[in-house]
């Protein structure tokens, strides 16, 4: 059986989430976004913002929970399974915040391979910021920027999910999944 696994990446606040839930209501298998498992995680333990303190750390957890998602994905029994994120987007945003990081986290991208990746562009009109998101807009783009260049550089397509009512912008995707 051919295993798909798709994953919606873009900038915070670019409606990546309600896409997921969308696609969920909708009977498709998805796996959710785990970095503000995370950042809760750390609350708990005294840590108010662990990517802000100890960018590395966050980035080391939150490259390990990918890697389990990918691997749960793998194993699921549905022939498409839907993730919020993957594991280059650790990259992308060390990329961002300008910090170097051990080799296994690129080789985790090198081993680890979606099928199809749809991209959320940047959206001022329904970007919010909130306890778990403390960029504003403009890093929010430049974020964007960043996985962009990122995802390419491990050599994949990119298919850009126009901005549209969260119907349409289901439909879009999955009428590209056929393709």
């Amino acid at each position: 059986m051919q295993k798909d696994i798709i994953v919606i990446i873009g900038g915070p606040g670019t409606g990546k989430t309600t896409i997921i839930d969308g696609l969920l209501e909708r009977g498709n298998c998805c796996l959710p976004e785990i970095s503000r498992e995370i950042t809760l995680e750390a609350k708990k333990q005294g840590i108010e913002q662990l990517f802000l303190e100890n960018p590395l750390l966050f980035s080391e957890l939150l490259l390990e929970g990918r890697k389990k998602q990918y691997h749960q994905a793998v194993a699921e029994e549905n022939p498409v399974v839907f993730i919020d994120r993957g594991i280059p987007d650790v990259l992308a945003y060390m990329h961002y915040i300008g910090d170097a990081y051990p080799a296994f986290f690129d080789e985790a991208c090198r081993e680890h391979k979606y099928t199809k990746i749809f991209i959320l562009p940047p959206w001022e009109a329904i970007y919010e910021s909130d306890d778990a998101r403390y960029e504003n807009y403009e890093q929010a783009t430049l974020i964007y920027k960043h996985l962009k260049e990122t995802y390419e550089s491990y050599g994949y397509n990119l298919i850009e999910v126009p901005k549209d009512t969260v119907d349409n912008r289901i439909l879009f995707i999955l009428g590209h999944l056929s393709n």
